[in-house]
């Protein structure tokens, strides 16, 4: 059972980091772990983030959506904890996949406010909509609790029951504009790269790079939330693009395209970051789709798709998928890809911006806890 939950643990890991352009919500992962109604377990298990993404994923009908998770130092070392489990809250530290501090409360609410990310949690949040006025919009706090599926979302604040995001805030959009350094040697938020820590020999090496979190203010300065250091300005950041992957019907998964580094799109890409396929392909697109099929490059806020690939690609204009529309990239072959265009590699397997593409397909995205032994999760009954 002890592999089976490694495996789990390693897929939930795909689901947790600290990037604005891909996170979709935001938890408090030491309240997370103890909701012992969603499985009956336990004081305290890891799984149970595992439980909560999956819910957002049905939720929003997507793969891969990731949490920005907030983690009390003192989880580091809590004994309801398996020392498995530490191990990796502890590594996904040092890899800069998620925030410890000392009150994740505040800083949950202030990363919900710079980025306009949903909250989920089952704290009420009393009193505080003064200083955060969009707590009381629909969609914006959310518990998870449990249901006949395993968990489901239910507003306790503002009303609505599917996660919803809001716009940046003015001083969320500054903070990101820029890139910020902390002067504390191997920190793995604002420091160049995770890896500082006593885990970082475990830490995963196949993880595009990711981007900065936004600084936490104290008296109106740029501080490293880990660290409680006034952060250095270290230039504008790099601008992103986001976009995704959709197969099937169904988006698979969102990645970050920035300015300083292309990325490889195909059924399994040589390249450090780039967009792997195979998984989800069936056995005629993996012998039509390359190992690198596509490059996809962001110069001067423009997408360009160059095809690297022996077959061909499409784009689709405006995402049009009427064919005589269609128009052939042949091998080689670059294009400026529209707000809406779509790229498309076989059919059905499409890449475009993020804010363009929906998934209107009928399949259950992928559970990170298929791998989890029934001991360990034990529904409550419906």
């Amino acid at each position: 059972m002890r592999f089976e939950i490694s495996k789990v643990l390693d897929a939930i890991e795909g689901r947790v980091c600290t990037d604005p352009s891909l996170a979709r919500a935001v938890v408090d992962l030491a309240e997370v772990i103890r909701w012992q109604d969603l499985d009956g377990g336990r004081p305290a298990s890891l799984l149970r983030l595992g439980m909560v993404i999956d819910a957002l994923s049905r939720q929003m009908e997507e793969d891969s959506v990731p949490v920005y998770a907030i983690v009390h130092r003192a989880l580091l070392s809590d004994a309801d904890l398996t020392s498995n489990e530490r191990m990796v809250v502890r590594r996904w530290a040092d890899d800069g996949l998620v925030e410890v501090l000392d009150h994740p409360g505040d800083r949950m609410l202030e990363v919900a406010d710079l980025l306009g990310l949903p909250v989920l949690t089952r704290v009420r949040f009393d009193g505080l909509g003064g200083r955060w006025p969009w707590l009381g919009q629909a969609g914006r706090v959310l518990a998870p609790v449990p249901g006949a599926g395993g968990p489901v979302f239910i507003a306790h604040v503002g009303g609505g029951q599917t996660p919803a995001t809001g716009s940046r805030s003015p001083v969320g959009a500054k903070l990101l504009a820029r890139q910020w350094r902390c002067p504390e040697p191997g920190c793995a938020l604002f420091g160049g790269g995770g890896g500082g820590g006593a885990f970082a020999d475990l830490a995963r090496v196949d993880r595009a790079p990711a981007g900065q979190p936004p600084p936490t203010l104290r008296n109106g300065v740029p501080t490293c939330p880990r660290h409680g250091t006034r952060l250095g300005d270290a230039g504008p950041r790099p601008r992103t693009a986001v976009l995704a992957v959709r197969i099937g019907g169904l988006v698979r998964q969102r990645f970050a395209l920035t300015e300083n580094q292309p990325v490889a799109v195909g059924r399994a890409p040589e390249a450090t970051g780039g967009i792997v396929l195979g998984q989800w392909l069936n056995d005629e697109a993996r012998r039509w789709i390359s190992r690198n099929h596509i490059r996809l490059e962001l110069r001067v806020g423009e997408v360009v798709v160059t095809d690297t690939s022996t077959n061909g690609s499409g784009v689709r204009p405006n995402g049009s998928m009427a064919e005589p529309d269609r128009v052939a990239l042949a091998p080689q072959q670059s294009r400026v890809l529209g707000e809406g265009d779509l790229v498309e590699l076989y059919p059905g397997v499409q890449i475009g911006r993020a804010d363009a593409m929906a998934s209107d397909a009928k399949f259950s995205p992928t559970s990170v806890m298929a791998e989890a032994p029934t001991m360990a999760m034990r529904l409550p009954r419906p």
